[in-house]
This record gives structure tokens, sequence and C-alpha cells, in this order.
């Protein structure tokens, strides 16, 4: 009997080697990565595609201060996993576990970095502002608006206004043309909802048109609550057969060669956008208007107000007549136009 003794304590001993490593192995598992950069709330690792699961446990190891790197590994290999790890970069917080990692990579959620247009932004300043984002791969920089636009497939005649001011995540190395048919898409998107339920005495032919008197709110004020006044007072002024007079058309025709004043020359000076000088709707928008801007363009206030001078607080004065406009406009005097 003394045979089967031993092999009793042998195999108990076995047993209870294997449940003490098990228990190690689940406790490595579940236990806090100590990072490397512990002054960190989180780390960005960026994993190269096609790399393998032995490089990406040491590169975890250098990185991330990951124990046991071969354990991991092999770990991952175990469970079939190791070729369903996506690449990217992405972002460690601190108090991770190896299981918490695996997850991460195996769940594809990449850092994603944000690219901003602003509303009232021209499509030169938004395309100024995408090129200036390291994250972003630059397809198109150098480029004509011409070529632009074909590479978008745009159904717009032109860049300015048809792009949506908002704010755009993205993973490292997503291309320009990539966000600007996102900024595209959004916007006719909002066409596509907004379009059909104008009101029906507005006098666009088109939605560019439509885009068009929205950009030159957007440019005239930022207070919301007025837009649709303004928009009021322009659809009136077409209806009238007047000019819509407005500073921000002119500014936007100037180009480069504004330097923060109009002058009266330059109000007589006849651009394509100049609408003190030009009938109805300049040919492009001016800016990139936000939704408030499309919805007031689309749903203009009713009234009888025809003019409207900034009070110098980015609020305007409204006026029915000619004589009262010139009596604001004294009161108001505006600090951007001189002789």
């Amino acid at each position: 009997m003394a045979p089967l003794k031993i092999y009793t304590g042998i195999s108990l001993g076995l047993v209870a080697a294997v449940f003490a490593a098990g228990l190690w192995f689940l406790n490595y598992l579940d236990t806090p990565i100590t990072m490397a950069q512990t002054e960190q709330q989180t780390a960005i690792i960026n994993v190269a595609p096609g790399t393998g699961v032995n490089r990406l446990a040491n590169q975890l190891s250098q990185e991330l201060g990951l124990k046991q790197p071969r354990l991991f590994a092999g770990w991952v290999r175990f469970r079939g996993e190791d070729r369903s790890i996506k690449s990217g970069e992405y972002a460690v917080e601190t108090g991770s576990t190896p299981r918490d990692l695996l997850a991460l990579l195996l769940s594809g959620r990449n850092v994603q970095y944000p690219v901003t247009f602003i509303e009232g932004w021209t499509a030169k300043q938004a395309l100024q502002n995408l090129w200036a984002v390291d994250t972003v791969q630059a397809t198109l920089q150098g480029l004509d608006e011409k070529d632009i636009l074909q590479a978008l497939q745009s159904p717009w005649p032109a860049l300015e206004g048809s792009l949506f001011p908002d704010t755009y995540f993205h993973t490292r190395g997503t291309t320009d043309l990539e966000i600007l048919r996102r900024a595209q898409q959004r916007m006719l998107d909002i066409i596509d909802i907004e379009w059909p339920v104008r009101a029906h005495e507005t006098p666009y032919g088109s939605p560019w048109e439509a885009l068009i008197m929205a950009s030159i709110i957007e440019r005239e004020s930022g207070h919301q609550a007025e837009k649709p006044d303004i928009a009021g007072v322009f659809v009136r002024r077409l209806a009238l057969g007047m000019r819509l007079q407005s500073d921000p058309t002119v500014i936007y025709g100037m180009g480069e060669t504004y330097e923060g004043v109009i002058r009266r020359s330059d109000l007589n000076t006849t651009t394509p956008w100049n609408t003190y000088r030009i009938n109805g709707l300049p040919p492009t928008p001016i800016a990139l208007p936000g939704l408030d801007s499309l919805q007031a363009a689309l749903h203009p206030a009713p009234g009888s107000a025809l003019y409207f001078v900034s009070r110098g607080d980015g609020s305007h004065q409204f006026s029915d007549t000619l004589e009262q406009h010139n009596q604001a406009v004294q009161r108001y005097l505006r600090n951007n136009t001189s002789e």
C-alpha cells in the first residue's frame, strides 16, 4: 500500500500546484498594470497593422510596463484571439489590467481626435484649420476649389457654404477628403430635412439659394433670437426689388484686401458679392451657415422692417423706413465704415 500513498501524495501535490498556479494566473490577469508613465491618467499606444502577438506583448511591456509579456501573448493565443486584435491608437487608462487591455485591443475603440469648423468661417478658413491638425492626412492641399469639388463628387457649384460647421472626430491618419465628405453629407442631410418644410413665402428657387441667404444671416448676427428678423428684412427687400446692402457680402467680395474697415469706395466697387452693387443674391454663400441661420432663412419672421443697423453689442436696431434707419445709424454709428 505504500506506493499508493506516494502516488496519492504526488497527485494531491500536483492538484494543489495547478490550483495555486491558476489562482496566480487569474490574479495576474486582474492586477492593474503599473504604467510606465504614472503621472498621466492615460497612455497612448499605437498598434501598427500586421503586428504579431509576441511583438505586441513586448511593445506593451516597454510602453506600459506590462509584466510577463510572454505569458500575456500565450494567453491571447490560447484564446484564439491573436488574429482578432485591431490596429490603431488606443488610450489605456491608469488601473487597466491585462484582461482590460485585451478587451480594449479587441474592441477597435481607437483614439478619436477632433477637428472643428466654426459657424461663420469661410471654406478657406475651414480648410486651413483642417490642414493644421496633425492627425489628419492632407491629400487635397494645393488643389484648387474645382479639383476639391470633383474629389468630393459635390453636387454644389462651390465649396463655400456646403460644409456643415461642427466638430468631426476622427482617428489618426484619416484623410482630409474623408472629413470634408462627412461635413458635406451632414449639410446635405440637414437640407433634406429643412428644405421640404420651408415657409411658402420664401423666394428661393433652390436649396443653394437658401444656403446663400443663410450664410449672409450667419455673418450679420450672432444672436440666434434675431436671425429670423434679419431673414425677414432680406426676404422683404428681395420681394420689393431692393438690394440687400449687406456689409458682410462686401467684405467677402474684397477678399484679402479687407483690412478691418469698409470704406465708401469699397461699397461702390462692384464684385459678384457686393450686394450694394448687385441685385438679388450673390452667386455663392459667403460663409459656413449653422442650423439656426438656415432655419431662419427658411422661416423668416413676419413684419414690416426693411432696414437694420448694429447697436455695437452684436444686436441690431430694426426700422421700417429709411428716415427711421438714418436716425438709428446716427444713434449707433457703425464702427466698421468710414468715408
